[in-house]
């Protein structure tokens, strides 16, 4: 008689460093890591975790979570990194939630469009972008989505249903998705499929990522790949746009991939008015070191891991920002990254 493997046993790998999922570098072992490629195989995932009374974690590509040192023992850490997939459907751009936000900048810019170009280097994945409604300038994912679809938890079933992106609640930073306990697991955009090109010219672009680019979860590495994208799009004869050119020119300015880090560790105030990073600057805390990590002394609201940092180093630096500005200009930051 064969035994069925039960999904945690096929799927997860065992006492694996959770600093590896992390563009911040940190985090210590987890007893259980698994990397869905399908929704079939997250659902029966889910359903083995209810049925062995076993906690899980979900997260994308881990460019927004700061991993504890010591990990729950029996907690199930799910990556949808791997969850990929970019395809008409219905006349639709259909992306799954492990694709690459910056994915998509690419994909608007050999269709001939721009709405897509704020997405450029952009360093995490659609999923985690709907849920927080990922920004850069005045544009927001919310922008460019069109239905979103995700699984209820609480669904017995666990079936993937469908919610218009009008009735996502979507605010600053904000979605309905941080009220329920629902799993994004793609989305239709509202942006149109303009050739025949776009998609072969999209699938392989898809491939390279999945053969290049999508591990580890490295800021330098993903630097890398999509600027290289970028040139090589270039050499066929499609020309990077300004709004590409100064996201490139903003982000290497601020060193943003020079050192693991989650990007901006707070969110900004807009009843208060100024940004965080200018609080920090006013403040000067930039520079400010604790054990492995530093508050960065080109951007006020990052804290980077310059040498093999702990969470709680991490803490540490993010507990005097909020202490100081509370002190000074009288309010309580809301971190913007998530603390596991």
């Amino acid at each position: 008689m064969t035994l069925h493997k039960s999904a945690i046993d096929r799927l997860c790998k065992r006492h694996v460093p959770l600093s590896d999922y992390s563009t911040y570098g940190v985090g210590g072992l987890a007893n259980y890591l698994a990397m869905p490629e399908t929704s079939a195989d997250l659902a029966e995932l889910l359903q083995d975790c209810k049925r062995l009374g076993m906690p899980w974690y979900i997260f994308g590509m881990g460019s927004n979570i700061l991993f504890p040192d010591e990990p729950n023992k029996d907690m199930v850490y799910i990556s949808l990194k791997r969850l990929v997939e970019l395809a008409v459907r219905d006349d639709k751009w259909y992306v799954a939630s492990g694709t690459p936000m910056s994915l998509l900048s690419l994909m608007g810019l050999i269709g001939g469009g721009d709405s897509l170009d704020f997405t450029f280097l952009l360093p995490g994945c659609v999923g985690a972008g709907i849920y927080m409604n990922a920004k850069y300038n005045a544009s927001q994912v919310c922008d460019i989505l069109d239905t979103v679809y995700y699984i209820d938890t609480m669904d017995p079933g666990l079936s993937v249903r469908s919610i218009p992106a009008s009735e996502c609640q979507f605010a600053y930073k904000q979605s309905i998705f941080q009220h329920h306990p629902w799993i994004i697991i793609g989305a239709d955009l509202n942006t149109p499929v303009s050739s025949e090109e776009q998609i072969s010219s999209t699938a392989l672009l898809l491939q390279e990522w999945k053969t290049r680019g999508s591990h580890p979860s490295s800021l330098p590495s993903f630097f890398s790949f999509f600027l290289g994208e970028v040139h090589a799009l270039a050499g066929r004869g499609i020309p990077t746009p300004q709004s590409m050119l100064d996201i490139i020119k903003y982000r290497t300015s601020k060193r943003h991939f020079d050192y693991p880090s989650c990007g901006s560790v707070f969110k900004n105030n807009y009843d208060y008015g100024v940004a965080i990073g200018s609080l920090v600057d006013q403040l000067n805390l930039k520079g400010t070191e604790y054990g492995g990590a530093i508050i960065s002394p080109h951007h006020g609201n990052m804290i980077l891991n310059q040498n093999h940092a702990k969470a709680t180093d991490i803490l540490y630096l993010m507990n005097v920002i909020t202490e100081a500005i509370h002190q000074r200009f009288g309010f309580i930051p809301e971190p913007e990254i998530v603390l596991v």
